[in-house]
C-alpha cells in the first residue's frame, strides 16, 4: 500500500510533466464509492496511463506471474506492478474466470476504483474488437456505475519491437457514467450480459474513435499459433 502513492505523486507527476496527456471528463469519476473504468486497450502503457491521470487509486487484475518470479527481476517486477496497484490473479476460465470476478468485487466492495479491458486483451490491429461479458457481470453484481475511458495514442509510445518509450500525444477521454440499475437481478442473462457488454463497447468507440470489429481479439498466443 505503501508503493502506490510513492508511483503516484513522484514517478506519475514526473510522467505527466514529460508526456502532458490530454485528458477530457475527468469530472465523470465519481470522486468516493465503487465505479468500474472500462477501457480501449492499445498498449502496455494503459496500465501505466490509466492511474497516472486518475485522481483516485485505480487498481487493475495482472496475471498472477508477474508477482511470483524470483531474483532481481522478479522483484523489481513486484514491486512494479503493486506500486500501480495491481492485484495478481491466474488468467484462464471457469474457476479462474470466476476468481477473477471475486477479486473486482471485494475491490468494488471497499468502495474503490476498478479498471478493466473489456476486449480482454491488448489489440493487435489497433482497432476496437467485441467485449467479452465479465464486465457486463462485474457491473451488474457489484451495482457500481461504469465509466467508459477512451485512450488514444498509447499504442505509438512503444511500439511491439521498440526498446525504448518515444514521446508522443496520448488523450484519455472519460465519458459520463453509465447505470445500470435497471437490470437488478439480472446477471444469470446472457442476452443482458451482452447487451449491457455492447452499451459499454459502444461508449468506448464514441470516445476513442476507432474502427470496431464485431469479433473478439486473439490473444497473442493464439495469434503465434494461427501464424
Amino acid at each position: 500500500m505503501v508503493l502506490y502513492p510513492v508511483m503516484k505523486h513522484v514517478v506519475a507527476r514526473a510522467a505527466r510533466l514529460v508526456y502532458r496527456p490530454v485528458v477530457d471528463g475527468l469530472e465523470n469519476i465519481p470522486t468516493d464509492g465503487p465505479v468500474i473504468l472500462a477501457a480501449n486497450h492499445l498498449s502496455f502503457i494503459d496500465s501505466v496511463v490509466i492511474p497516472m491521470v486518475v485522481p483516485r487509486r485505480v487498481s487493475f487484475l495482472a496475471k498472477a506471474e508477474y508477482f511470483t518470479g524470483t531474483g532481481v527481476k522478479g522483484s523489481l517486477s513486484r514491486w512494479f506492478f503493486s506500486s500501480l496497484g495491481h492485484v495478481p490473479v491466474h488468467r484462464g476460465k471457469g474457476r479462474d474466470a470466476r476468481a477473477a470476478l471475486d477479486t473486482a468485487a471485494e475491490i468494488l466492495g471497499r468502495g474503490e476504483a476498478f479498471a478493466i479491458y473489456p476486449e480482454g486483451t491488448r489489440s493487435l490491429d489497433g482497432k476496437l474488437h467485441r467485449g467479452r461479458t465479465g464486465v457486463a457481470r462485474m457491473a451488474l453484481e457489484s451495482g457500481a456505475p461504469v465509466v467508459p475511458v477512451g485512450i488514444i495514442g498509447t499504442d505509438k509510445v512503444q511500439p511491439v519491437g521498440s526498446k525504448f518509450p518515444k514521446i508522443v500525444p496520448v488523450t484519455v477521454r472519460f465519458g459520463e457514467p453509465l447505470d445500470f440499475s435497471r437490470y437488478d437481478g439480472m446477471q444469470e442473462s446472457l442476452p443482458v450480459l451482452r447487451s449491457v457488454t455492447d452499451e459499454i463497447i459502444y461508449r468506448i468507440l464514441d470516445l476513442s474513435g476507432q474502427e470496431y470489429v464485431d469479433a473478439y481479439q486473439k490473444t497473442p498466443e493464439k495469434v503465434t499459433a494461427a501464424a
